[in-house]
């Protein structure tokens, strides 16, 4: 396919999506970092801090506490996913929005928290939500854009399996 059928007829449209917040993310991670000790925070609302933190694992610190292979593996699994996002939306149809739109957006989180890991060994975190000393873990904008992929994602899936199934009863009758 031609690079500019590329950008006008499937989902590769939506990649300034992933550009816009993929800048986001590494600019408010430099921020912080340039503004923040390790574990500093500062209080902003009753519920929400901005807190520096570093983690060597997954989401919920998942293998964070290992002597250091978890950087590689994680690395591998975000080149993986973020090469399966790219060619999931170049072959997503234009006509198909939402998939596009959630696919801009998990590509986006995938790479910037590659970005961290192949750079640092470790995932720079540093919005934190609590409700009194229950502390959620500390997340970034590449999570936050991961979490809305998702959840736009499914709620494709629902809204294109209601067609699907208009679809085919109108088939059959």
């Amino acid at each position: 396919m031609k690079i500019n059928k590329l950008f006008t007829e499937t989902g590769f449209k939506w990649l300034w999506l992933t550009v816009l917040f993929l800048i986001i993310d590494q600019v408010t991670k430099q921020l912080v970092v340039n503004s923040f000790d390790l574990y500093e925070s500062m209080n902003i609302l009753p519920f929400f801090d901005l807190r520096y933190v570093q983690n060597p694992g997954a989401a919920f610190s998942f293998l964070a506490d290992q002597d250091g292979w978890q950087r590689w593996f994680f690395t591998i699994i975000a080149a993986i996913a973020s090469v399966v996002f790219l060619v999931w939306l170049a072959k997503t149809p234009k006509n198909n929005a939402l998939l596009s739109i959630a696919l801009a957006f998990m590509l986006s989180g995938a790479v910037g928290n590659l970005i961290d890991r192949a750079l640092f060994g470790y995932v720079i975190d540093f919005l934190d939500f609590y409700i009194a000393d229950n502390h959620w873990p500390a997340f970034n904008v590449a999570d936050s854009a991961i979490f809305i992929g998702a959840a736009l994602m499914i709620f494709d899936s629902f809204k294109n399996g209601d067609s699907a199934k208009k679809t085919e009863i109108t088939k059959t009758n």
